[in-house]
Formats: structure tokens, C-alpha cells, sequence
């Protein structure tokens, strides 16, 4: 029978659990890291784009402005796909850009994706939606201004995560879609954020059982009326009705 000395052991022991510590997690990101910054980059140049740009794969945009042309910022109209800026397939992420107001809608993720430093200048409809059926997106670092509604519109299904983002003079940072005509349990979690001038962090539709982890406690809040709000939706286009309003629940936690 081989024997091991307990010397020989612990050895061993130290060298996996070393190694252990040196391999990088598969969740982690560089971006994760980087504190919440409300200083807008200084684009280099400007795109104008004639058709919505589609993204697999990493595009860095090197704070390059895109946008979608003169007059395309039609107000809180609802835009599709063809509207938007940039269009990321499943898995995509998009990184160091900057969109600027002319245009209708930013970015629309058809799976999940991430969004690292992004920033939107002058938000029209929406800055950012979500139509995975599952999954996460991660939307870090970057920010938006000038959103007289939403920025974050979640149409899909699963898991989106905010971090270390600024938002400023905004309707809703994040919205869980009120009366899409298909509904999902969708869950949010918004933390690092600097928030200036809003109506609403985060409103979300209780009876579908829908979640927002809001992190209060390392978030910077300025002018905001409600962290979060809860809402009847629906899936027949109706308004939908708020059931409570800035009140920490099984379904608003912070």
C-alpha cells in the first residue's frame, strides 16, 4: 500500500487550493470592478448609421458616437428592432460606446448579452430592452441621461444585473414590461449606482412574481421619488395598475 507523509499531504493540499485561487472565475469581469462615474466620455468621432448595426460576438466601439441620423428620435413612440442602434444576438456584449440622441430606440439584446460603457446621451424611447426568454444580462458601468421614461425596458424573461451605473433627469431606471402581450417572472438587481433626478429606480409586476434586488446601501441616490414600485401587469396592453409605491416587500427588497 503507497503511504503519504502528512509533511507530503499538506503540500499537496496548498498546491490545488493556490491553483484554485489562480484560476478566474467564469462569471467575473474587469467592469464588475469599476466604480460608478457620471463624467460622460468625449467621443472621438461620429456614426450615423443607416440601418440597426448587429452585434455577435465583443464590439468595442473605442467611445465612438453612433446614432441613427438627424430626425430619427420620434418621442415616446413605440420603435422595433429596425429602430434601434445596435441589435445583440444571444451571448453578444458591446463595450465603450457612446449613442447619441438621434435615434429612436439604443440597444435591443435578442438573447442575453452584456453592456459594458455604454452611454447614452440624450435617451429617446428607450436606452436599453431585454428580450431574452432566459438567462442574464449584464449592464455595466456607463449611464444614461434625459430619459422621460424608462431606460431599461425588460420584455423577456430572466435575469438582468445593473452595476456601477449613472443615471440622471430619468423616468424609470429599470421597468419590468406592465402588459406585454407574453409574460414572464423576471428579476432584477441594481447595485453601485449613482442616481440623479428620477421618478423610479425599479417597478416591477408582483403578480408574476417578479424580483428587484435593489443594493441601497452602496447605490447614491439624489431627487429620486421611489426606489421601487409594484404593479398589476398584464398581457392585453392595458395600462397597468401600481400597487404600491417606495415600500420594501417580497417583491422590491432594499
Amino acid at each position: 500500500m503507497v503511504q503519504f507523509s502528512l509533511a507530503t499531504i499538506a503540500a499537496v493540499a496548498s498546491f490545488f487550493a493556490q491553483a484554485a485561487l489562480a484560476i478566474p472565475s467564469p462569471t467575473a469581469d474587469g467592469f464588475v470592478k469599476r466604480a460608478a462615474s457620471c463624467t460622460f466620455p468625449t467621443p472621438p468621432k461620429t456614426s450615423s448609421l443607416s440601418a440597426a448595426k448587429t452585434i455577435t460576438g465583443t464590439f468595442d466601439g473605442g467611445n465612438v458616437r453612433y446614432d441613427r441620423g438627424s430626425g430619427a428620435c420620434t418621442g415616446q413612440k413605440e420603435g422595433g428592432d429596425k429602430d434601434a442602434v445596435f441589435i445583440l444576438e444571444s451571448g453578444a456584449t458591446i463595450q465603450n460606446v457612446v449613442i447619441g440622441a438621434d435615434q429612436a430606440e439604443g440597444i435591443h439584446c435578442l438573447g442575453p448579452c452584456n453592456i459594458y460603457n455604454v452611454w447614452f446621451e440624450d435617451v429617446c424611447e428607450d436606452a436599453i430592452t431585454i428580450k431574452q426568454s432566459s438567462g442574464t444580462s449584464n449592464i455595466v458601468g456607463g449611464g444614461a441621461k434625459n430619459a422621460d421614461d424608462k431606460v431599461v425596458q425588460h420584455n423577456g424573461g430572466g435575469t438582468v444585473k445593473i452595476d456601477s451605473y449613472c443615471v440622471q433627469d430619468f423616468g424609470k431606471l429599470y421597468r419590468s414590461c406592465g402588459n406585454c402581450s407574453t409574460q414572464y417572472k423576471r428579476a432584477v438587481s441594481i447595485s453601485n449606482i449613482i442616481a440623479k433626478n428620477g421618478k423610479l429606480i425599479a417597478g416591477v409586476n408582483s403578480n408574476y412574481g417578479d424580483v428587484a434586488t435593489i443594493s441601497t446601501s452602496t447605490n447614491s441616490y439624489s431627487s429620486v421619488k421611489s426606489i421601487c414600485d409594484t404593479f398589476q401587469g398584464n398581457n392585453n396592453g392595458d395600462e397597468p395598475t401600481k400597487l404600491t409605491s417606495n415600500t420594501a416587500n417580497a417583491y422590491c427588497k432594499f
